[in-house]
């Protein structure tokens, strides 16, 4: 059976695009100890785009940190379809397409550290979407870390995707 040349040309393009998504690892990159779970407030959250879930994400902007280990670290906020909430204090590490859940917030709880935290794939199923719409809208450009909490902010507020952005 032949190959259209047509589709060919888009499994290869398909190809690249999903080897290029993760850059090689540095032998030598260590994470620093993650701060403490932040305070934050539900007033002012950044919307997150969730296609398929039945719960709504925001980001806490004030929480959103750039480490010096190329660490985005984010408080986000999930509201099921009641009303329920819940928070979750999360990581994104761009270099290596991967997130981790440092602890998570209960109302009339607080927050609950994370026992043993483990770095997860962004591509993984089921899908982390809100991390992934994180990474792709503002913690991420290209293969690195945002330079700025503030550029974070800026570009989640108005979100393109990661591609689309100039590094």
């Amino acid at each position: 059976m032949r190959l259209d040349s047509r589709w060919a040309f888009a499994l290869l393009f398909a190809g690249i695009a999903a080897y290029a998504q993760v850059a090689p690892t540095d032998p030598d990159w260590r994470e620093v100890e993650a701060p403490p779970a932040p305070a934050f407030s539900v007033d002012g959250l950044i919307a997150l785009e969730a296609p398929r879930s039945s719960l709504r994400f925001g980001v806490a902007p004030a929480s959103i940190t750039v480490g010096a280990d190329g660490i985005v670290r984010y408080v986000v906020v999930a509201t099921g379809p009641s009303g329920a909430m819940n928070a979750m204090y999360e990581g994104i590490r761009c270099r290596t397409g991967e997130y981790k859940t440092y602890a998570r917030h209960n109302p009339g709880s607080g927050w609950v550290i994370t026992k043993d935290p483990q770095w997860l794939s962004l591509q993984a199923a089921p899908m982390p979407r809100h991390a992934l719409a994180i990474a792709r809208t503002g913690a991420c450009v290209g293969h690195g870390a945002a330079p700025s909490a503030e550029r974070v902010v800026r570009d989640l507020r108005s979100p393109i995707t990661r591609f689309d952005r100039p590094q």
